[in-house]
């Protein structure tokens, strides 16, 4: 289980974008959560993908609670959260060609012996050709360049995915092939399944069920003209499960 309780969360002292949210995904189990921009869900997502301290609430992983976030995380944890941004060019590397940005969480935990292997295997997975996997993030689509981050995110084999509007720059077909390469996985591997983004029907056709925003947080008011600045997500997610770079 998959279990946030009272979250509140933020980036600034006294200034939470999120507040009293409380949500859970079972094993086996995709979950749809809906809500407009800036409500507060993806800072959700990065608590759940134990990449963003709460201020204040719980998360329970596989029955224990969470007590570290990002490299402060035990690895058994990291390691079972495989997650997908929004914005791929945020959260590649632009010095990695696409072969070793799928291999960087099996570089970080020791498992070289795996990489020849699995980014093979992973490549044709999610579509991406011998050409593409020798190219640099400047030199491929933001198509291709998500196709490579979903299968580093599948790299380790996580009990658990967390996908961050991870279709809503994607056309409808490179969309609706990244949703089957996940559908697949989670069939073969049970995995559980956090999708947020702001297209209802996507959402509604994908998940096991769909929870929209204020169902499962408080209302909060944002400072007009506040704007919150965060590191890259490149320096927070190289590979989901291995240790942030700061």
């Amino acid at each position: 289980m998959l279990e946030l309780l009272d979250i509140t969360a933020g980036y600034g002292r006294g200034a939470p974008v999120v507040r009293g949210a409380t949500l859970t995904v079972a094993p086996g189990e995709s979950v749809g959560l809906l809500g407009p921009s800036g409500c507060g869900k993806s800072t959700l997502a990065r608590v759940a993908a134990l990449l963003h301290r709460p201020e204040a609430g719980t998360v329970t992983l596989d029955g224990d609670r969470v007590t570290g976030w990002r490299h402060r995380a035990p690895r058994a944890q990291r390691t079972a959260i495989g997650v997908v941004f929004q914005q791929p060019r945020l959260s590649a590397d632009p010095r990695l060609r696409l072969s070793d940005l799928i291999a960087e969480p099996l570089r970080a935990g020791g498992r070289r012996d795996e990489v020849a292997d699995r980014v093979g295997e992973l490549a044709r997975t999610v579509g991406l050709t011998d050409d593409l996997l020798g190219r640099r993030p400047h030199e491929v689509s933001d198509g291709q360049l998500q196709r490579a981050c979903l299968a580093r995110a599948l790299v380790l084999r996580p009990r658990w995915l967390v996908c961050d509007e991870m279709t809503a720059m994607l056309d409808a077909s490179t969309t609706a092939a990244l949703v089957t390469v996940v559908e697949q996985y989670r069939s073969a591997q049970g995995a559980g399944l956090l999708a947020v983004g702001h297209d209802r029907v996507l959402l509604e056709r994908w998940c096991d069920r769909t929870v929209r925003w204020p169902e499962i947080a408080e209302a909060v008011s944002q400072p007009s003209g506040r704007r919150t600045v965060r590191k890259p997500l490149s320096l927070e997610v190289c590979g989901s499960g291995s240790p942030a770079r700061s």
